[in-house]
């Protein structure tokens, strides 16, 4: 039987970037890709292992455009190598945050102002097609995923996805920028002088108010810290339209990390216990669609 982890790192040290005979080693903590980091004439790298992900909507001539982008308006780390399936990129020594360090004032208020530039400046250096990262239709295609796999979680889906249909209904009119729209702590890296973002692989146009709530959700942000967030990113105190918008499109963002990981029990090799991130992710969701149901007395 083939070792498929052998043949992966034999692909990585094959690549025709290297200067020399390289060793590359396992790098943990990806639930989509699959990472190394290799060293190569005193420089470090990570090279990705990243295909298109149909049942995901990840295409790689988007990921690697915004890679390419995000360096160009410097908060990510330089492209150095593509090949269909392997991304290289220079490697960034520094912290990778975990949710506390999120919620810390002063690296929220970096990666706030981080979001801003990234909405607005990203654009200006993208190259060619970009996707547009439309999260309800993401849930209906995940809702077909799961329905063409026969998940087990088949007779969850016609609340779930009529509440999206509720959601979607409510959010109305959108400001376009172009979003991470993946905001997990662990994409975000201090390297003690500046933050970086990375990973791309659901990057596309999008409403801002997706990456401020996708942040909370991710790094359980208190509600004072999301009424500071709105304020500072808006340069304004938020509207009870403004909140409702927000709490929509936090409630969407949850349930898109749920399906996500719905259709990864199916579909996904890499070993994490998704079932658990499922049920984590759902009951999120249940208990923040009641607080804007409650508060806002959604129909």
């Amino acid at each position: 039987m083939r070792n498929k982890n052998i043949d992966k790192k034999q692909w990585i040290e094959a690549l025709p970037c290297w200067q020399g005979k390289v060793e590359a080693q396992p790098l943990a903590g990806g639930i989509t890709n699959v990472n190394f980091t290799v060293e190569d004439s005193g420089c470090k790298y990570v090279a990705r292992l990243c295909e298109d992900i149909p049942v995901h909507q990840v295409k790689q001539f988007n990921v690697i455009s915004a890679s390419r982008a995000a360096h160009a308006i410097g908060v990510s780390p330089e492209v150095v190598y593509s090949e269909p399936g392997v991304l290289v990129i220079r490697y960034i020594e520094g912290n990778t945050f975990a949710e506390a360090d999120v919620q810390k004032p002063e690296n929220l208020q970096q990666i706030v102002t981080l979001l801003s530039h990234f909405h607005t400046e990203m654009p200006k250096h993208l190259r060619g097609a970009a996707l547009v990262f439309w999260v309800f239709q993401i849930l209906r295609d995940y809702a077909h995923t799961l329905k063409e796999g026969r998940s087990r979680h088949l007779n969850k889906l016609p609340r779930l996805m009529k509440v999206a249909e509720i959601l979607e209904k409510t959010l109305g009119p959108i400001d376009l920028v172009f979003g991470h729209n993946d905001l997990l702590a662990a994409n975000i890296i201090d390297d003690g002088k500046k933050l970086w973002l990375i990973d791309f692989d659901y990057a596309g146009f999008n409403s801002p108010l997706f990456d401020l709530a996708n942040l909370s959700s991710n790094n359980q942000l208190s509600q004072n810290q999301e009424n500071w967030m709105l304020e500072t990113y808006y340069r304004c105190p938020p509207t009870d339209n403004l909140w409702q918008a927000y709490y929509v499109m936090k409630c969407a963002s949850i349930l898109r990390e749920t399906l996500w990981s719905m259709v990864s029990e199916l579909h996904s090799a890499i070993d994490f216990d998704y079932s658990q991130y499922s049920a984590k992710n759902l009951e999120h969701f249940d208990q923040t669609f009641e607080k804007l149901h409650t508060e806002f007395n959604l129909s």
